[in-house]
C-alpha cells in the first residue's frame, strides 16, 4: 500500500511539532524541515505528496520557495500564514499555493484541507502511488466505496455516481461520525470557499440517498444532524 508523505516547512518547532502529531494520527508520513532551503533539500530526494509551507521565515521566505517548487511540481502546496488580510491570501495563492491556512488555525480543519487536496491530486494525476489516508476502501453499514476504481455498492448492488456523488460519499465515509455542515461539505469537495448560502449539497444528497434507496432502508447511511449538517455513522 501507497505511503502518503508530507512535508512542513515551518521555523516554529511547537507548530510543525503539533501538525506532525495530527498527521500521523491520520496515516500520514511527515518530514519537516526548518527553513526553506532545508525542505528543497528534501524535495530533492525524497518522493513527496503535499507541502505544508509556512510565509515567514528566515532567509528564502515561503513565497520564494513556491515559486520554486512550481518550476518543476505540482504537488499541492497548502500555505501557513499568521497573516489573513484578502491581500496576503491573493499573493500566497497567486505564487502557485493550493491553499491558505491562517495561523493559529483548527488542527482539524488542516487534516481536512490536506485531504482535499490529496484527492484533487489524485484524480488529476491517476498515474500518482498517493491514495488518501493510506486506504483505497472503505466499508461500513452495507456501503462499500473503492477509491480506486470508484465502485460503490449497497447491500452488494453496485450503484452508479457522479464524481460529486462519489466525493461526498467518500468524505463522509472516511470520516464516519463526523458531523459535516453544508458548507463543510461544499469546500471540502468542490475546492471552493463558500460565499453565500446555496442548495447544492443538499441535492446532491437527495439524489445520492435516491440512488442508495435509502427510503427503504431501516438502517440509514446518511444521517440528518438537524441544523448541523450530515454524517455516517459506524
Amino acid at each position: 500500500m501507497a505511503e502518503t508523505r508530507i512535508l512542513v516547512v515551518d521555523d516554529e518547532k511547537e507548530i510543525a511539532d503539533l501538525i506532525e502529531i495530527y498527521l500521523v494520527s491520520d496515516g500520514y508520513k511527515v518530514l519537516k524541515a526548518n527553513n526553506a532551503e532545508e525542505g528543497l533539500a528534501i524535495l530533492e530526494k525524497e518522493e513527496v505528496h503535499l507541502v505544508l509551507l509556512d510565509i515567514m521565515m528566515p532567509g528564502m521566505n515561503g513565497l520564494e520557495m513556491c515559486k520554486k517548487i512550481r518550476e518543476t511540481n505540482n504537488i499541492p502546496i497548502i500555505m501557513l500564514s499568521a497573516k489573513s488580510t484578502d491581500l496576503d491570501k491573493i499573493l500566497g495563492l497567486g505564487t502557485g499555493a493550493d491553499d491558505y491556512v491562517t495561523k493559529p488555525f483548527n488542527p482539524l480543519e488542516l487534516t481536512a484541507r490536506v485531504k482535499s487536496q490529496l484527492r484533487r491530486y489524485t484524480q488529476l494525476n491517476p498515474n500518482s502511488s498517493v491514495h488518501e489516508a493510506g486506504k483505497n476502501e472503505i466499508t461500513i453499514k452495507g456501503l462499500t466505496i473503492n477509491k480506486d476504481n470508484h465502485k460503490v455498492t449497497v447491500d452488494n448492488e453496485e450503484i452508479k455516481l457522479t464524481p460529486i456523488e462519489f466525493d461526498i460519499l467518500y468524505l463522509l465515509a472516511s470520516n464516519p461520525g463526523r458531523v459535516f455542515s453544508t458548507d463543510e461539505i461544499f469546500e471540502n469537495v468542490w475546492n471552493e470557499k463558500v460565499y453565500e448560502a446555496n442548495n447544492t449539497v443538499m441535492v446532491h444528497i437527495r439524489r445520492l440517498r435516491g440512488k442508495m434507496k435509502e427510503d427503504t432502508r431501516q438502517s440509514k447511511i446518511i444521517t440528518t444532524v438537524w441544523g448541523v449538517g450530515y454524517k455516517i455513522e459506524k
